[in-house]
């Protein structure tokens, strides 16, 4: 069946002219004849295969759950068993015991400090590496005697002295 699909398709591609400029086209003669062969293997194909052998002895089966019967206020009832499991909340433990947490606290321990230095104390020498040779500082401080400027003169009053 895939080969006289792929067959057809092929043929109608060449007689459509549909294949790819880099092929030289093909005669019509070989087109038609590559028609008329896909077009005979698709009709005389058998539309469904046979069923295998072993296929009329399998029988539908029917999955029948579990039934647990438990017991209400009022009457007993049936529930699957399946419907017993919780399906969003698991109330398992998914915490580590208490040694494992005891043994991996050592890289806890050591991952904090790496980003404590990485996040006070470098900045820190950065800065100080880059002001080291800067003493701008120093000579402002270090000036003596410095005079302030006078102070700037009155302004002059208007008509009406204001």
């Amino acid at each position: 069946m895939r080969l006289a699909l792929l067959s057809l398709l092929l043929g109608l591609a060449a007689s459509l002219r549909l294949l790819p400029p880099a092929l030289p086209p093909l005669p019509p003669a070989v087109t038609k004849a590559a028609a008329s062969l896909a077009l005979a293997g698709a009709l005389f194909q058998p539309a469904l295969a046979p069923p295998p052998a072993h296929a009329a002895l399998a029988l539908p089966s029917v999955a029948t759950a579990e039934k647990v019967v438990k017991q209400g206020m009022y009457r007993d009832y049936e529930i699957d068993a399946a419907e017993l499991q919780q399906k969003y909340d698991d109330p398992t433990s998914k915490y580590q015991t208490k040694e494992k947490t005891k043994k991996g606290k050592g890289k806890y321990v050591s991952f904090i400090g790496v980003l404590t230095v990485g996040s006070f104390i470098i900045p820190m020498a950065q800065y100080f590496w880059y002001v080291r040779d800067d003493d701008s500082s120093d000579n402002f401080f270090a000036q003596k005697g410095v005079q302030t400027p006078p102070p700037p003169p009155p302004k002059k009053k208007g008509f009406f002295g204001k």
